[in-house]
């Protein structure tokens, strides 16, 4: 009888466990359910109607919708062969224009832009939400492009081609269907594409796992397949890169974000590229043939020919010998613990690499010459962040950009054959910033790592604990979070008295690939401990006090508040959630989410689940807690995040008797919006919420 009563009492202590353990707000998962839809409706309207009431809604919606709708903005270049192609948007736009101009034209600062396809008539004629996505040019001529057009402005999209001589799509023309997939011309008649070719050919993070080459004039289920990646895989892709005259045909796979492998498609075979695994785990845009050398950054060291090759280097490899098996490598560049590289370019001659030092930006030309490299520094601005905007193909001329906290965006034309460049247009000042400085200091986090932060205040600021501050982070997936000149934030926030704080926490790329490592996995807790430095440190300062202090924080930086004030709630009283991870243990099954494992761990195994338990903000909710009133904001077209994380998170806190403000945009994608009035609208709603609990 004893033994029976145990037995009983144990499956009851499992039954209750289970139970423990159910979702009940599964529901809110079906993107556009009935049930799911009237529940953001209801919380839509409740905020909508509490924070447009607020004294500084309508003067932050006005003053951002004027900067959006500016046509003082820079008109920022993409160069196709003798062209400047530009996509614009402004009022009478309000989908935009896809334009160009002569290069020369574009070069006078006033240049006579052509309107090729306008996204507003064509949403008009086909009675969809159509957002523009992006082009894939001809090479050389560019005369055909391959348009991608998103219907509400997800990730997936439509592609179709376009001929920019008759401003027309081609009638039976190249033309895939919805998905998240890519093309490129091989040649006139040719494709190399990645889409969804029917049943299994998609992985389990919902991108293509198959690469075909689609001649004209046949149909796409008829293409020929090159290459298959695994359905565990994130993603596979093909592409094209130049080398001058020499063209090559490359794809591969990202396995995940920390690995992936190249093929070269040559003599109608495949033939994988013997390369580390991290260090081709990227998009086709890491990758660059200039004057045969192959450049690629390493992620972790690479001993070869008896030489170890450090994390973080640059280097290039002879790609004839590599196709033969042969390593011949060149440094380019070893940056130091303070340094890493941003960001690589090339011209028809020269190498462009942008370096990080202490999170400000350095511009260089690296020349090779002689079987080896020579770099000289741009003389460019110092103390804020450059861009590379574009470069071309055809000549040594390129532009980049320079911006940060306080000083306007300005768009430079470079030269890199003779090292000169000179301005081309800035932003005009949206937000007086006179009286405003920029401070970079260096907080210690949990384990004793010092992490640097940029905090922007007024010069005459009381340091007296009661300033309205805002930290703004990210930490994830190897991003850096650079200085920028953020308008929307100058009118909203700095204009009415606020402090802004940037946090350069680990698991961003500021300090190279290893600042990125030591915050994945079982070690994503650094992140927030150094996100809770940040804090404390400002708070130490007597800059402000957790009455005045908030975070904010988009997708992976949603995950990163959402922690925040489940760990911490006695450091904040103000969260703003942005298109959020939040329920970790259904992460990996939710849209793109099992492309993320690597950054994050896999809920399915229990070892990693142990981990990534302690921290989920869904499965930490607590009874009884002095939450701060949390902002989430997220899209209905967003098919990256799902919608459901904060949906779930909303739900769940309002039946525990939490206050929540909740705002879902029925378009926009992982962007949050599509057109600039609702750009404004969710600018407005955010900063008329900080403004009310930190003030």
């Amino acid at each position: 009888m004893k033994n029976y009563i145990l037995l009983l009492l144990t499956l009851l202590s499992i039954i209750q466990g289970i139970k423990a353990q159910e979702d009940n707000y599964l529901w809110l998962e079906e993107v556009d359910g009935e049930k799911a839809l009237k529940f953001v409706e209801k919380q839509n309207k409740a905020t909508l109607a509490e924070l447009s009431a607020e004294k500084d809604y309508q003067d932050i919606y006005d003053k951002n919708l004027a900067i959006l709708n500016s046509t003082e903005k820079i008109a920022y270049p993409t160069i196709h062969g003798n062209y400047v192609y530009n996509f614009w948007k402004d009022a009478d736009h309000v989908r935009g224009i896809w334009r160009r101009s002569t290069l020369e034209s574009y070069k006078t600062g006033n240049p006579a832009w052509e309107t090729l396809l306008d996204i507003d008539k064509l949403s008009a004629a086909d009675n969809k939400k159509w957002v523009y996505k992006g082009s894939e040019g001809l090479y050389p001529d560019y005369n055909r492009f391959l348009i991608e057009l998103s219907n509400g402005g997800g990730d997936a999209v439509y592609i179709k081609e376009f001929n920019v001589n008759t401003k027309q799509f081609i009638k039976n023309g190249f033309s895939i269907d919805e998905a998240k997939g890519e093309a490129s011309y091989v040649d006139d008649n040719t494709l190399i594409v990645s889409t969804d070719f029917g049943e299994g050919t998609m992985t389990t993070s919902g991108y293509p796992r198959q690469v075909k080459l689609w001649k004209r004039g046949t149909l796409l289920k008829d293409a020929k397949l090159i290459y298959e990646a695994e359905t565990t895989d994130v993603l596979a892709t093909g592409f094209i890169i130049h080398d001058g005259n020499k063209q090559y045909t490359l794809m591969g796979k990202i396995s995940s974000f920390l690995s992936g492998q190249i093929s070269i498609w040559l003599n109608n075979k495949q033939t994988p590229l013997d390369l580390p695994k991290d260090a081709v785990a990227g998009s086709k845009g890491q990758f660059i043939i200039q004057n045969n050398q192959f450049v690629m950054q390493l992620k972790s060291d690479w001993r070869v020919n008896n030489e170890t090759y450090t994390t973080g280097t640059l280097l290039s490899l002879n790609f004839t010998e590599l196709l033969k098996g042969n390593k011949d490598i060149k440094v380019i560049l070893k940056p130091d613990e303070f340094s890493s590289i941003s960001g690589i370019s090339a011209t028809k001659t020269k190498l462009l690499v942008n370096v990080l030092t202490d999170v400000t930006s350095n511009l260089f030309v690296y020349s090779f010459a002689n079987g080896n490299w020579t770099s000289k520094r741009v003389d460019a601005p110092k103390l804020g962040a450059i861009t590379i905007d574009a470069a071309s193909e055809f000549s040594d001329q390129y532009f980049f950009d320079f911006e940060n906290f306080i000083t306007p965006t300005t768009l430079y034309m470079g030269d890199a054959s003779n090292n000169t460049f000179k301005p081309y247009k800035s932003l005009p000042a949206y937000f007086d910033a006179r009286n405003l400085e920029v401070k970079q200091f260096k907080a210690k986090s949990n384990d004793g790592i010092m992490v640097p932060y940029f905090m922007v205040s007024r010069k005459d600021i009381k340091i007296d604990g009661t300033n309205p501050t805002l930290v703004y982070a990210y930490g994830g997936f190897e991003i850096s979070s650079l200085p920028y000149y953020w308008a929307a934030m100058g009118v909203s926030w700095l204009d009415k008295g606020g402090v802004f704080v940037l946090a350069n926490i680990r698991g961003g790329g500021e300090y190279g690939p290893k600042w990125h490592q030591n915050a994945i996995k079982e070690k994503r807790q650094n992140a927030f401990d150094d996100l809770y430095a940040v804090s404390e440190d400002l708070i130490a300062k007597n800059v402000t006090a957790p009455k005045h202090l908030g975070v904010m924080g988009g997708s992976n930086g949603g995950l990163l508040v959402g922690v925040a004030f489940t760990q911490r709630p006695d450091l904040y009283n103000a969260i703003v959630c942005q298109v959020p991870l939040l329920d970790m243990q259904r992460y990996n099954k939710l849209l793109a989410g099992a492309s993320w494992m690597s950054e994050f761990g896999n809920p399915d195994i229990p070892e990693e689940w142990a981990y990534i338990k302690k921290y989920s903000p869904y499965h930490n909710l607590k009874k009884g807690v002095n939450y701060p009133e949390v902002y989430f904001g997220t899209s209905t077209r967003d098919d990256r995040v799902h919608p459901g994380h904060a949906r779930k998170m909303v739900a769940k806190m309002n039946d525990m008797g939490y206050k929540t403000y909740y705002y879902e945009n029925i378009e926009g994608g992982h962007a949050g919006s599509s057109t600039n009035e609702q750009s404004a609208k969710s600018s407005a709603l955010t900063f008329s919420y900080l403004l009310k609990k930190l003030r």
